[in-house]
Order: C-alpha cells, then structure tokens, then sequence
C-alpha cells in the first residue's frame, strides 16, 4: 500500500512540473516550457475519440534554440568519463520502473494499449537502458591497435590507435505504438556513446514520451544534453530532419522515413518502416504451436506492431486445419477497452480504422473468405481472419496495422518464398516445420532482415540485431548496433623514425 502511496506522490509531483494546467510542457535546456506559440495540439484518447491531453506546438525558432543547446551540452558531455555516463542511465532506468504507473496510464489513454502491456513496455525500457549503459561501457572502453608491417611493403614504422568518438546531435523520432521503448532505444545508446538527444516523440504517445524524459531529468543529466520538442509534424518536422545541427537521425515509423531519408544531409541515419511479416507454414508443421504464434503474432495490440504476422502463406494440405484451430482461438479473444486489459483495443486513429476497412470492403469485393463477421465500433474493430485471400487483393500486400490477418494457400514452398520476396517490405518473416534443413534453405532465400523459425516475429530481446532491408528501412538496431552507428572511428597514427619489433 506505501509503494502505491509513493507513486501517486511521485506521480503528483511530476505532473505538476510538466504540466501547465491542461497542457504539457516541452522540454529543453534542463527546463519545462510553454511554447512561444500560443497553441496547443490536441490527443484523442483512442477508446473514447475525445482529446485526453494538450501539449505544446513548439515553433521553428523553438527548435533552433534547442539545437544550439544540444551542441554546446554535447562537448561538455563527451569529456564525461564512461563510467559516470553510465552512473547516470543506471539512474535514469531505476526512476524509469519507479514511475512506471503514470507512464502506463498515458500510454492506455492516448494510444489505448492494453494497462498490462503499458506496465511491461516500460519496465522493459528501464532494462533496456541499464543493459545500454553496461554494453556501452564494454564496447566503447576498447579499440584497436593496428601496426603497419601487417601489410605488404611496410616496416613496423606506424602504430595505429583506433577509438569510437560521438557523431554530435542526434535527432530520435520514435513511433506511436511503442513510444516509450522505441524511444529510449534511441536515447540510451546516443548517450552513452557521447552524443547529445533530442527527441521529437508522436503526437499520440507525446505524453508518454514526456513523462518518460522527466525520468531521466531527475537522474540529473546535464542541461540541454536531452531535449523533447513537441508539435505538428507539418510545422517543425521537415525542419527537424532537415536542419544542419543534426549530426545522426534515428527515425521508426512508416512511409515518412523514405522522405526523410531522400532529404536528410550527409549524415548516419537508422530507419526501422514496416513490414509485411509473411508466416510460411509447411506440411509437417506442429499446427496447434503455429495457431497459437498467428494468435500472439498477428493480434496482439490489435496487430499494430511493425513485426506482427501480417500475411500466412499455408501449404494447402493443411490449410483447412489451420484455419480452423486459428478460428478457435480468434473467438476466445477479449474485445474492449485498454483499461480492462482486452485482447482487442481500438486502433490509434480515425483514419487508422478507415484505412483498414478499406482493405477489408476490397478483399470483400474480391471474393475472400470472411472467417468472422466484419465488425467496428468507432476505432474498435473485432478481430478477423481472411481466407482464400488472392495475389491480387490489397490485402496481400499492404500492411493493415491492425487485427486483420490474411491467409494464402499455396501448393509449394517457392510460391511462399515468392510471395514473401515480391513484398516491397524485407523486415521479418517466419517459416514453421519440424525439418530444421528445410527451415534454414527457407530461411536464407526470405529477404527479410530477420526470419523466425518456429515462432512469429518480434523485435527482441532489445539486445539482438533488428534491421529491414528493402522499404523496410535503413541500417540496424539492437544496443550494440545502435550504439556503434551513433559513433564513427578515429584513427591517431604514431610514426617511428626506424622500424620497431617487439623483442627483437
């Protein structure tokens, strides 16, 4: 009872610091702030389709200022001994699970995630950043030591010392389904490596994200080291991308990513952009196991996740089976609002929900097999399979980001490979059979980044390489990965004036 006490004083105290009576302050130079503007921009809350919060529309001049910061913060902090870096995101991670009730109610309210799903998102970014801190001390504290007489025609006249050194300001643009996780995984290794962070959260998920800097601002993190710019992405989002004080942009998200990709400046940049996961079920698969992975991997946050199974490939032998025992676990989902930790909640938006009826009214037209009755509420759309689903639906191809799953029958593996190749997305896919030869030829030939074998796609353990190749992005997450491409390599070269051999 006292621990609840402590957090809902804890909780008090931090909203009345960020807050500014019904609005949200940004944040930037170690200060909340109210924005120059004047204006305000609204979140509907998910479930109800009512504005839940406000926060601040920062302005351009806003977004200057805090990059001058950001710079100036950045040469103090690279002269910031590893360990004491380290100290610090230790810190921030322990105040992150503290309050991790306040972070779990908005990410409920504004983007109607499941309250358990809430509680577990941030509990795992609080571990997140600690493992970040560990590795970080680990990777950055050693480099390499080359000597000249390795290559042919020289003498051991040069000594090389190679060391990881920060690339400057790094620009972190999480998504909404994830905002709190998808955020500190930019955060903590920019940190750690030296770099200076600002962050430019969603809209829906900008409180989240804002309770969640707060963490790391009572750890104690210098000034203007770490700054969260709220607003339109239509007013400060080019120019945040686009702006020359960023050194480094890592962005997840959708379709925006090619755009910034094609108009940010000569600079590192790290984009995870979504994926169209193809699940590949052979003849010899154990179908309860693979019925049970669709389940979690296609419905789970009512299929709003970047890896979620978004199209089975079945071989037709075993795709009556199948489908059966998926429409036996369909029905025991849960359908309703976050707050009472459903199975189902209502998707992210308004257009959310359209753009998904859209896929389903032309699957219909196309002749799909309706496994339930199509039904919505408002954003709240009852979870559906779709079988006899044909190359030539849009659902085949286009990522609904929600609890509608498509399913393909197909009459050999090369079909499947074929399909899951032809997708303009490469981020995960899965194949299930009990030959692991079979899974591993499969596996290779999907051009995906990752291939799941036996189990649905995820991104995790936060520590194990995430990429997408195609439309799926750029470059490579994972905490080691992440921390090295926030880093580039400096060489200094000691030059003897006669050759040196170790007792020679």
């Amino acid at each position: 009872m006292a621990n609840h006490s402590v957090l809902r004083i804890s909780s008090c105290k931090a909203n009345s610091e960020i807050l500014d009576g019904e609005a949200y302050k940004y944040y930037a130079d170690g200060e909340w702030k109210k924005s120059s503007s004047g204006k305000l921009v609204p979140i509907i809350n998910p479930t109800t389709r009512k504005v839940h919060y406000k926060v601040q529309a920062c302005t351009q001049e806003e977004v200057n200022k805090v990059m001058e910061t950001a710079k100036i913060a950045q040469k103090s902090w690279a002269k910031t001994p590893l360990w004491k870096r380290a100290e610090l995101l230790h810190k921030a991670a322990s105040i992150l699970k503290e309050h991790k009730a306040p972070i779990a109610e908005s990410l409920v309210k504004e983007i109607a995630k499941p309250a358990k799903d809430a509680v577990t998102e941030v509990v795992r970014s609080g571990d997140l950043v600690s493992y970040c801190a560990e590795e970080g001390v680990r990777i950055l504290g050693e480099g390499k030591f080359l000597l000249s007489d390795s290559f042919p025609g020289n003498d051991r006249t040069k000594y090389c010392l190679t060391s990881k050194i920060p690339l400057g300001v790094v620009l972190a643009i999480p998504p909404f389904n994830y905002p709190v996780n998808l955020a500190v995984s930019k955060i903590a290794p920019a940190l750690i490596a030296g770099n200076s962070l600002v962050l430019k959260p969603p809209t829906q998920g900008a409180v989240s994200c804002l309770h969640m800097v707060h963490c790391f601002h009572l750890a104690g993190f210098p000034k203007g080291l770490i700054s969260c710019v709220t607003g339109k992405g239509s007013e400060i989002g080019d120019f945040l991308t686009m702006h020359p004080g960023v050194n480094c942009i890592s962005f997840t998200g959708g379709d925006t990513g090619i755009a910034i990709s094609k108009k940010a400046g000569m600079i590192p940049l790290q984009m995870e952009l979504g994926g169209k996961d193809a699940c590949i079920v052979l003849e010899d698969a154990d179908l309860d196991l693979v019925a049970a992975n669709i389940i979690k991997g296609g419905f789970s946050y009512s299929g709003q996740r970047c890896t979620a199974v978004k199209v089975v490939l079945v071989m037709e032998s075993v795709a009556d089976a199948l489908v059966e025992k998926v429409n036996k676990r369909v029905a025991k989902l849960t359908v309703g609002p976050p707050e009472e930790n459903s199975d189902i909640t209502p998707v992210v938006s308004e257009s959310s929900a359209n753009f998904i009826e859209g896929l389903v009214v032309d699957a219909k037209q196309k002749g799909a097999t309706f496994c339930q009755e199509y039904k919505r509420d408002g954003n709240l759309i009852w979870p559906l399979l779709l079988d006899n689903v044909r190359p030539d639906m849009r659902i085949a191809w286009e990522e609904p980001f929600g609890p509608v799953l498509p399913v393909i029958r197909i009459t050999s593996v090369e079909e499947g490979i074929h399909h899951c190749n032809a997708s303009n997305f490469g981020l995960q896919g899965c194949v299930f059979t009990k030959d692991i030869n079979k899974a591993i030829l499969i596996g290779d030939a999907m051009e995906t980044g990752t291939v799941q074998i036996n189990s649905a796609p995820a991104r995790g353990p936060d520590h194990f390489p995430f990429q997408g190749i195609k439309d799926s992005g750029i470059g490579s997450q994972g905490i080691t990965n992440s921390i090295n491409m926030m880093t580039k390599i400096k060489t200094t070269v000691i030059n003897l004036p006669t050759p040196s051999y170790s007792m020679g």
